[in-house]
């Protein structure tokens, strides 16, 4: 079993900056994919974004590129999220979540973080 543990969030005025933290523990060596996910107000959860272990090119959802950058320490099993030029739009409950893959489906990812809040304000 592995345990997630996010920080960082909290409000960020648009065009401002957030970086988000998710530690694993556990059976770190059974998941070699982590990511972030959101689920804002009215909307469907979405993959932000999702870095594996074996150095292939992370993926990001065409809403963040160019301004949200995923990286991961294996060394301390974390990985980071930083997010710049924020939009009222990016507000969103954001997620860590680990695989043994890189799955698209949200529903395939098999452990979950207990979700930090992002609140981007105009």
């Amino acid at each position: 079993r592995v345990q997630l543990v996010e920080s960082g969030g909290g409000s960020a005025q648009a065009g401002g900056s957030l970086r988000l933290s998710c530690a694993a523990s556990g059976d770190t060596f059974s998941v070699t994919c982590m990511g972030w996910f959101r689920h804002g107000p009215g909307k469907e959860r979405e993959r932000v974004a999702v870095i594996d272990s074996g150095g292939s090119p992370p993926y990001y959802a065409d809403s963040v590129k160019g301004r949200f950058t995923i990286s991961r320490d294996n060394a301390k099993n974390t990985v980071y999220l930083q997010m710049n030029s924020l939009k009222p739009e990016d507000t969103a409950m954001y997620n860590c979540a680990a695989a043994p893959r890189c799955y698209a489906d949200p529903g395939l990812w098999t452990y979950w973080g207990q979700g930090t809040q992002v609140t981007v304000s105009s």
